[in-house]
């Protein structure tokens, strides 16, 4: 008996439920053959984000309900799969609400119509999105917009420079040491 790769609908009616019931949203899944074994790849998001310990938890739920399913054909994964849960890269692109609401405060890029535009998402209100481009606040009806990218930033305008900020505590500390060590070499001195 040959295993049959599951079907994406299949996968999907088995994990969406433990997956919102963790408190996270299924956002992509593809199932591919991969010779023997079945392919299953799955991105999970959040609101807030997903950690690794939560991937992991995660991967671990989804892989208890693969291997105990028994479908109303028999077990759905006669044969061996292996399984991939990440979180959606950076790279995504936002065609959901939530995509978008994730999205705010960052600087996007999006089709519309004719036009691309770069900006900053300022807020999601139910179909519409507030994006700010070059001073100027847009609400954008999402049916308008074309999938949205967002632009990797190394630091937001208007965000002290972390790096600079420790440097500078760092310096501020090594002069009251230095300071400290001078006046503990003046009292030897003296003594």
């Amino acid at each position: 008996m040959t295993a049959r790769t599951p079907q994406r609908q299949e996968v999907i009616d088995l994990i969406s439920p433990v997956i919102t019931a963790a408190g996270y949203d299924l956002d992509d899944l593809s199932v591919t053959a991969a010779g023997r074994r079945s392919l299953i790849r799955v991105s999970v998001d959040s609101d807030h984000g997903i950690d690794l310990d939560a991937v992991a938890t995660i991967s671990r739920t989804i892989s208890d309900v693969l291997d105990d399913d028994t479908g109303a054909g028999g077990a759905a994964f006669a044969g061996p799969y292996v399984l991939e849960v990440s979180s959606p890269g950076v790279d995504r692109p936002l065609t959901e609400p939530r995509h978008w609401r994730r999205a705010i405060g960052r600087l996007v890029t999006v089709q519309l119509a004719e036009q691309q535009l770069t900006g900053r998402v300022v807020a999601v209100d139910g179909a519409e999105v507030l994006i700010e481009v070059a001073g100027e606040q847009r609400s954008l009806p999402m049916t308008a917009l074309g999938p949205g990218r967002v632009q990797v930033e190394f630091s937001r305008p208007g965000e002290p420079d972390q790096l600079g900020a420790d440097d500078e505590a760092d310096d501020d500390e090594a002069g009251a040491d230095e300071a400290d060590d001078e006046a503990d070499e003046d009292d030897q001195e003296e003594a």
